[in-house]
């Protein structure tokens, strides 16, 4: 991977291994969209005209990770023997940049219940979730 990698090439590559990890990840968009009544385009095509316009809010929660999903485990007889899934966060970050205050936040949280959360900067950096060393 080079420095000048976007992150998201990076992000693809990390969802399309994450199997390899025993991990399934999602797209997490975070963001807000428009939507009305009724949509009237220009001729040109370059301006959007929104009738009754209302704000859409998208995606788990501000801050949330880019990728988001479970790991399958095996809990032992002690714990009735059943399958359940863990929660798994992953941020995904060019090397050398850095999580926001928000975003710091929310890793935590993710671990303080129970959850798997980490940053990580190529597919390899899966194999953490798998191993549960980002606890």
């Amino acid at each position: 991977m080079s420095n000048s990698e976007k992150e998201t090439n990076i992000l693809q590559r990390c969802r399309l291994a994450a199997h390899k990890y025993g991990l399934q990840l999602f797209r997490n968009n975070v963001g807000q969209a428009w939507m009305g009544n009724k949509l009237v385009w220009s001729k040109d095509r370059r301006v959007l005209t929104i009738y009754g316009p209302r704000p859409v809010k998208f995606g788990l929660a501000k801050d949330s990770a880019d990728l988001i999903g479970h790991r399958s485990v095996l809990v032992t007889p002690d714990m009735v023997g059943e399958t359940i899934a863990i929660f798994v966060s992953a941020e995904v970050k060019k090397p050398g940049k850095k999580l926001t205050p928000g975003q710091e936040n929310w890793m935590r949280e993710v671990r303080r219940a129970g959850g798997l959360a980490d940053v990580v900067h190529s597919p390899d950096d899966l194999k953490k979730f798998d191993t549960g060393s980002c606890l």
